[in-house]
């Protein structure tokens, strides 16, 4: 029979970046995340027999260029000697533009096939087979504050706070549109391999994720936002120390930055973080977001502004 599942996209607050194990897509580092609530990959999984072959159709067009990826997931879900299947994914944001698309689509890909397939596997399984595919996939598996451990032959996630525990706000300014210039596996390697901030990256990270671990705890808003910063920061410091650079940002994205330290400045309870795109978040308190939306509207390079509070979980939805 098939099925359908639905994921959200997950910003992460300590990055992943690197992998020390890029067969298996196992991380060189640990991670922190908090998943969304109102973006979403919706995707819908049935096998059979009938088909010649697999068919993936992305937001109602073919796309034969991801194909290959999900056929190999969809082989460690339901076993490679499975029948074929179509695949039909849809999503409310942009995709291959640095807001995490790889991630849901993974997390809802595997929900739905595993579903489909009858297999019935746990959370904790299904997250170490999407992050098998997509590394940050694994923690969309789990709402709230999530983290990607670093450690053992398989990828492992927990989950640190429930989204209604610490209902933050993150407002996504929209730099650029279309698909970014280099995919983040490429980057990775290039940095791995060329950047002499990249030994360093991997040292410090564990003090990160302390520090970031214990002011989720306590709700320390301000001790969070300087750890994500700092960290934001220091993987892109990685990407331009390598050959060649990798950047990312563009005049907008530091506008964004500086209208972010505006509000800072003002006394508004916020922090930006930038993945490997463009695109800038902003996570701020519920009763900040107005200022946020407003400080981000005023650039007039800003094509969109997205907004969506905290979510859960990848999880099966009805067919309607």
């Amino acid at each position: 029979m098939p099925a359908i599942a639905r994921a959200q996209p997950n910003i992460a607050l300590i990055k992943y970046w690197g992998k020390r194990d890029s067969h298996r897509n196992l991380p060189a580092v640990g991670s922190i995340s908090v998943t969304l609530a109102d973006l979403f990959t919706t995707m819908r999984v049935e096998f059979d027999d009938a088909l010649s072959d697999d068919l993936l159709i992305v937001n109602a067009c073919v796309n034969e260029d991801m194909l290959p990826r999900i056929q190999r997931c969809l082989d460690n879900v339901a076993g490679a000697r499975r029948h074929p299947a179509r695949i039909d994914s849809e999503s409310n944001f942009p995709i291959a533009a640095g807001l995490a698309s790889s991630a849901s689509a993974f997390a809802a890909l595997v929900v739905a096939a595993d579903a489909a397939a009858g297999m019935g596997r746990d959370t904790a399984r299904l997250a170490s087979l999407a992050g098998s595919a997509s590394g940050s996939a694994a923690r969309s598996l789990y709402g709230g504050f999530a983290e990607l451990e670093n450690s053992g032959d398989e990828i492992k996630v927990n989950c640190l706070c429930n989204a209604a525990d610490w209902p933050l706000r993150v407002v996504v300014a929209i730099t650029a549109t279309g698909p970014k210039p280099l995919g983040s596996t490429a980057a990775m390697e290039i940095s791995r391999k060329t950047s002499p901030f990249y030994s360093r990256w991997i040292e410090q990270q564990p003090q990160d994720l302390t520090e970031a671990r214990n002011a989720i705890a306590a709700r320390d808003f301000a001790k969070l936002a300087s750890v994500a910063e700092h960290n934001c920061l220091k993987m892109h410091s990685v990407m331009w120390g390598s050959r060649p650079p990798i950047v990312y940002w563009n005049s907008v994205t530091l506008e964004c930055m500086q209208a972010v330290r505006e509000l800072q400045s003002q006394g508004v309870a916020v922090f930006f973080t930038i993945d490997a795109g463009p695109q800038v978040k902003a996570i701020c308190e519920v009763a900040d977001e107005s200022k946020v939306r407003s400080a981000f509207g005023a650039i007039g390079g800003v094509a969109d502004i997205l907004a969506s509070g905290l979510g859960g979980g990848a999880s099966l939805i009805d067919d309607d």
